[in-house]
């Protein structure tokens, strides 16, 4: 009798072709794919149902982004270890992924099989980097952070509502997804725009634009 446990795998992907692929990629190294979905609240309620063994989050998806759910997982104390795809090199992204807890950060364009060296070196204990990646310099000094990465002092949730604001959330649909009242939602705009330096939408925008912290995959 066969005993061998496949796998499972849930993938969240809000494009369907890339999602497709994905799914052809985990089945060709007998991976089981129990869930997929297309925005990132429905892969964290899919989680918390079937607490896969991994999940591949995109890291741009609407109402949830990747990283958030993976913090809320980590909150859940939920054991699917959480792997990230996306195109973004952006050292703040990689950044923000890692402080959420993230187990692998993977690049859409890289080799497939890095998604199997992922699992392999996840299981082992460690966290994986897409080899693709520049990692040399990627937490400055505290003197550099300020200069680097022009959020790295926001708090999480600043970070969060900085991040729903500039992709045109409003504060009812961000108070909504982070289970939060909108007043509070007001309270960490005006603490955010204050330690920004910026004093409206269209300027913080005009800021993320500037410091590619927009969605763009």
């Amino acid at each position: 009798m066969n005993n061998h446990k496949q796998t499972t795998v849930v993938i969240a992907e809000d494009q369907a072709i890339i999602r497709e692929g994905l799914m052809l990629v985990c089945q060709s190294r007998d991976l089981q794919v129990v869930g997929q979905c297309a925005d990132g609240l429905a892969a964290l309620e899919t989680i918390r149902a079937l607490k896969p063994d991994f999940a591949l989050l995109d890291l741009n998806m609407p109402k949830l982004s990747g990283v958030e759910v993976v913090r809320k997982v980590r909150e859940a104390e939920i054991p699917t270890r959480c792997i990230i795809l996306t195109i973004s090199r952006e050292e703040s992204a990689i950044r923000e992924a890692l402080k959420a807890g993230v187990d692998a950060y993977l690049l859409k364009d890289g080799d497939p099989r890095h998604l199997t060296d992922a699992i392999n070196y996840i299981r082992d204990g460690g966290v994986y980097m897409s080899p693709l990646l520049k990692v040399a310099g990627l937490f400055p000094s505290s003197r550099e952070t300020r200069e680097d990465d022009p959020v790295a002092h926001l708090s999480r949730r600043e970070h969060d509502v900085f991040f729903h604001l500039v992709n045109g959330l409003r504060a009812k649909e961000i108070a909504n997804l982070l289970d939060i009242s909108p007043k509070t939602v007001d309270t960490y705009r005006a603490s955010l725009m204050r330690k920004l330096n910026i004093h409206d939408l269209v300027g913080l925008v005009k800021f993320a634009i500037e410091h590619k912290l927009t969605t763009t995959n």
